[in-house]
């Protein structure tokens, strides 16, 4: 079984999800096996306003270990990322970050802020 440590920088209380990647996908937003995907099949919260099609920054991460055990970055994603608030040389997108080994253990930092230009409080103005 894979290990995913969710550390959240608003003070939320740290999860831990084991969970089996040759069962991917979990969800339906972001690509199976994604850090997006897993999250949202288990129940945890992750910003993701465009669906988790590689299109915002919501859904940024900060991967403190494991990054090796990750899929690599593609030009999309990285392009994306110079968009982010608070980047670092470890950040990902979740919903293009898909564990790629069956035993993986992956510990991730959901940022406090993000930027998400599509908002109900957006639609009410």
């Amino acid at each position: 079984m894979a290990k995913l440590r969710v550390i959240f920088e608003n003070g939320a209380p740290e999860r831990i999800v084991e969970f089996d990647p040759a069962k991917a996908p979990f969800h339906h937003d972001g690509k199976p096996g994604s850090i997006l995907d897993i999250l949202l099949g288990h129940k945890i919260h992750l910003e993701h306003a465009c669906g988790g099609n590689c299109a915002c920054t919501t859904c940024h991460v900060i991967v403190k270990q494991g990054a090796q055990l990750l899929s690599e970055a593609e030009e999309q994603e990285e392009d994306m990322l110079d968009k982010a608030p608070g980047l670092t040389p470890t950040s990902r997108l979740g919903c293009q970050a898909v564990v790629q080994a069956p035993d993986a253990e992956i510990t991730v930092v959901i940022p406090k802020f993000t930027i998400n230009l599509v908002s109900e409080s957006a639609d009410e103005q």
